[in-house]
């Protein structure tokens, strides 16, 4: 009998909490799915990307990832290893202020999420555009590997999420 690995479980919750936010709740526009197998290092990555559907510029991707040492450890049932995904959230959106801005985001970061680690902004433009719109990608990393012990936390987080979207909306506005 097939037995769905912690990658598949997961990858189903956040796709069920996510899609029905965007199909019942009507709260958010998902603009992009991948799901990928990488072959040649067995490795599987899931994202989906969606936005507020008032404020389509400001994008948020939620990205499960699992590597083939990942997978071994959960068929073989390693002693000392406990099976699990890396999670990962991206944000990307426009700034001008690039010293104003980033600071900004990183204070509504820290107020939301209270990352243990700290987040990273990536910033790039088109080089020769006059008065450059950056596009600011902002990723929190976390800390451990997340199994279906945290299922039952996936809508708390899609709501962090969510908040953040607000935030970061209302920021650029101001």
């Amino acid at each position: 009998m097939f037995d769905p690995t912690v990658y598949e479980n997961l990858k189903v919750a956040f796709e069920n909490h996510v899609y029905d936010l965007d199909n019942l709740d009507k709260q958010i526009m998902i603009t992009n799915r991948i799901d990928r197998m990488e072959l040649s290092v067995m490795s599987r990555l899931f994202a989906l990307q969606f936005s507020r559907l008032d404020h389509e510029d400001i994008v948020a991707e939620i990205r499960l990832e699992s590597s083939v040492q990942d997978l071994a450890n959960e068929i073989l049932e390693l002693p000392d290893e406990v099976p699990g995904c890396v999670l990962r959230i991206f944000f990307y959106m426009p700034i001008a202020n690039v010293t104003v801005q980033c600071r900004q985001i990183e204070e509504i970061i820290q107020n939301i999420w209270k990352p243990e680690l700290k987040p990273i902004q990536s910033l790039s433009y088109v080089y020769g555009e006059e008065h450059a719109i950056h596009t600011n990608t902002i990723e929190l990393r976390f800390n451990r590997k997340i199994n279906e012990d945290q299922m039952d936390d996936i809508p708390e987080l899609i709501g962090h999420v969510l908040q953040t979207l607000d935030e970061l909306q209302h920021m650029g506005m101001a």
